[in-house]
């Protein structure tokens, strides 16, 4: 298992901007850059405050819920349009296959959460911890994922387009077999991360402040990395391509 830990930083001590990029299977000549993810653009209306449990297939317009605890709640399939979720637990709730649409999620928390097959358009998910956090096979598509900390995010054959993480911490984000288009991670500390399988377009990891891939560097053909990542990738590169290296 190939791994690589490394603050992205440049010699003079900043970020890698775009002057100074390389993207993994790049040459000296040819240059790349990533553009930057779309992000979504958030205009709530008046909320009314929620009243009530959760149910499955149920419909969610404008509705706030505030300190809640939504612990072991079953909203599969339910639609969420235009809601706040904010400061609610979520502990091992089921809400496969939900559509989460033009919301914020703000400040929630919880374990085993269950959004298997779930779409999320125009979401904003902001300073949440989570663990055991279940998306695999969904789709993600203009979201904002900013500060908090989540553990074992499992997003395994999920599309993620014009997704940004930015200045959260990702304990072994599973990203096996699933297709990343426009997605970067701006200040966030990445560890134990497996790109394992997956499809990777315009991925932006030069800004990221620890970069530790545990599993699939051989996927990186379509992302950027600054020329330090670069060299700290190259070992796992070389035992990836069954190279070598001797002194």
């Amino acid at each position: 298992m190939a791994r690589t830990t490394r603050t992205a930083r440049t010699a003079s001590g900043g970020t890698a901007g775009a002057t100074g990029t390389a993207s993994a299977g790049s040459t000296g000549r040819a240059r790349r850059t990533a553009t930057v993810p779309r992000r979504p653009e958030m205009r709530l209306p008046e909320l009314r405050p929620h009243d009530g449990g959760l149910s499955p297939d149920g419909d969610y317009d404008g509705t706030g819920f505030e300190d809640a605890d939504l612990s072991g709640s079953d909203a599969s399939g339910a639609r969420f349009l235009e809601c706040g979720i904010r400061n609610c637990r979520l502990d091992e709730a089921r809400w496969e296959r939900a559509r989460l649409l033009d919301s914020v999620l703000e400040g929630v928390t919880g374990a085993g959460v269950d959004l298997a097959g779930a779409e999320l358009r125009d979401v904003e998910l902001l300073d949440a911890r989570l663990g055991g956090v279940q998306v695999h096979g969904s789709s993600l598509s203009r979201v904002l994922v900013r500060g908090g900390k989540i553990d074992f995010l499992n997003l395994r054959q999920s599309r993620l387009m014009d997704v940004t993480f930015e200045n959260c911490v990702l304990v072994e984000p599973d990203f096996g077999g699933a297709t990343l288009e426009r997605v970067a991670f701006p200040g966030c500390v990445l560890r134990g991360v497996d790109f394992t399988g997956a499809a990777l377009t315009e991925v932006d990891l030069r800004d990221a402040a620890e970069l530790d891939i545990a599993a699939g560097v051989g996927q990186l053909g379509g992302a950027v990395v600054s020329p330090a990542q670069l060299m700290d990738l190259a070992p796992a590169f070389a035992a990836e391509l069954g190279v070598r290296v001797g002194g």
